[in-house]
């Protein structure tokens, strides 16, 4: 009996201090929260904002360090990695395809893969809004302090807002050039041995089809300025 006393006394006396630490390392790694936060600000502030459109990815080091904000940078790398996909799929290479032509006969030569980049440009703009809507909803779901989420805003802002915003109007723009090239191209086939290239230049048999030609090439400088403008804004967005 004496023993089992005993047992029950240490055993009371026990709970307590064990209560106690489960309290303490429950403070402790609450207390890791100040840090990470800390640490993920300054990412945010020293890295982020000083970096171009395509942000790193974390290291696992980082991902410990910044504990749960890992998963706020994930929004931004995630849309970051979908934008930079897509434009490699679509608006990057019409762009170059566009500077390649130097001569009539590349409204012909490059006329096929012209037309392909229409019906790419014509999905960006759909990308751009999902990938973009997908990052406001995981965003509008986040959980932060106010000194964070002042930081975090101007980052989304930078790497999310900002380029889609600027996108946008850059995509018809250059699908609608794209799509002139490719009328050209249509124009120079349908004349079969009516028309000779020589110097970089074209010769039509008729005044009719020079006119004709000459009208689209109009159109064109119309719209270069506008094409400049788009190109100038893709290069901001994805340096």
């Amino acid at each position: 009996m004496a023993v089992g006393i005993q047992s029950r006394v240490f055993t009371r006396w026990l709970a307590p201090v064990l209560a106690l630490l489960v309290v303490m390392q429950l403070t402790a790694c609450g207390d890791k929260e100040p840090e990470q936060r800390k640490a993920f600000v300054d990412y945010l502030q020293n890295t982020v904002m000083r970096s171009g459109a395509k942000i790193p990815t974390l290291s696992e080091d980082q991902k410990q360090k910044f504990g749960n904000y890992a998963g706020d940078y994930a929004i931004l790398v995630g849309f970051s990695q979908q934008l930079s996909k897509s434009l490699d799929a679509s608006l990057t290479p019409a762009l170059d395809q566009i500077n390649q032509i130097r001569t009539a006969q590349d409204y012909m030569s490059k006329r096929d893969s012209l037309q392909q980049s229409v019906g790419a440009l014509n999905l960006l703009g759909q990308q751009i809004q999902s990938a973009k809507s997908q990052a406001d909803t995981s965003r509008a779901a986040l959980k932060q302090p106010d000194d964070l989420k002042a930081v975090y805003n101007q980052v989304y802002d930078k790497i999310v807002t900002g380029p889609a915003n600027a996108l946008m109007p850059v995509i018809p723009t250059t699908a609608s050039f794209v799509q002139d090239l490719v009328q050209v191209g249509d124009f120079l086939r349908t004349q079969g041995n009516q028309v000779s290239f020589n110097n970089n230049g074209v010769q039509f048999r008729t005044s009719q089809q020079a006119t004709q030609y000459n009208t689209m090439m109009s159109n064109l400088v119309a719209k270069q300025q506008d094409l400049l403008n788009a190109q100038k804004t893709v290069a901001s967005v994805t340096q």
